[in-house]
């Protein structure tokens, strides 16, 4: 294929992908009021899941109320006269994006995937699945977990008791898709470091040698996130921590999948 002809299947599946994300917004847009009150705005309400299921996990351990969280009350203001139509578009495009994440990923894998040679392709089995169960549970992490103690320490932080804390939608709204699509994100780090590993870029030791630093950074986004206790702050450091050991533990792996492949080449070139 020319370049002009690559441009044309790029454009394709760039169409093909855009697609699917209106058709997911679509339903977005029209269940904009249950979206907002039932997931948005579910950290706000104190039957929100995560909230039960820590008090329970409290009580089990004979912990008394010490898990348990009582959302701050919360009142959203709109300071523009557009603004409720432009968050609905906005979540409209976020649920979109979500809903369509691995169809988006297939369409660039489709892309990608003539230009691998069969050793790569073989390497890179299942990597719509990872990519996508990743992807998700990240959000699921930053939802239930990271977003509930952000908001309502936020909501609950003052530093005068002559200031009455009272927020805009759109800010609750941007920070909502921040964390939540943030850690959707941060969670490819397995496979990022799969494939980084696979192309010789970075190496075991080299994520060994950093385990401090990455320790302390996972240490200082848990007590900004989180109250001021070692529970929650533990709650949301150890699942993060985990992830850069298997993340070192996938790069281990990686590597010596490429030093047996580059033995036997050099076998096979011997023989």
């Amino acid at each position: 294929m020319s370049f002009f002809d690559h441009l044309e299947d790029l454009r394709w599946h760039i169409v093909r992908s855009v697609l699917a994300i209106v058709a997911f917004s679509i339903f977005g847009f029209l269940y904009t009021q249950e979206i907002l009150d039932n997931v948005i705005f579910g950290p706000t309400n104190a039957s929100f899941p995560s909230y039960r299921a820590l008090c329970a996990i409290g009580h089990f351990f004979n912990l008394g109320d010490t898990l348990c969280i009582t959302p701050v009350p919360v009142t959203f203001l709109n300071y523009k006269m557009v603004g409720q139509i432009m968050l609905q578009f906005k979540l409209a495009f976020i649920i979109g994006f979500v809903c369509s994440f691995p169809y988006i990923f297939w369409e660039f894998w489709r892309f990608v995937k003539p230009a691998l040679k069969e050793k790569e392709l073989q390497g890179a089995r299942g990597v719509i699945f990872w990519v996508s169960f990743q992807f998700f549970l990240g959000i699921f992490f930053a939802y239930f977990l990271m977003a509930p103690f952000t908001i309502n320490f936020l909501a609950s932080y003052t530093i005068t008791d002559k200031a009455v804390n009272q927020f805009f939608i759109d800010d609750y709204f941007d920070l909502m898709s921040q964390i939540v699509l943030g850690m959707g994100l941060l969670f490819e780090l397995p496979v990022l470091v799969f494939f980084l590993t696979k192309f010789g870029l970075i190496t075991p030791k080299f994520l060994r040698s950093y385990r401090r630093h990455a320790v302390v950074v996972i240490l200082i986004l848990a007590a900004v996130i989180t109250p001021p206790d070692l529970i929650d702050q533990l709650i949301v450091f150890t699942p993060l921590y985990l992830l850069y050991e298997i993340s070192i533990f996938i790069s281990k792996k990686a590597m010596r999948d490429r030093e047996n492949k580059e033995q036997s080449v050099e076998i096979e070139e011997w023989s």
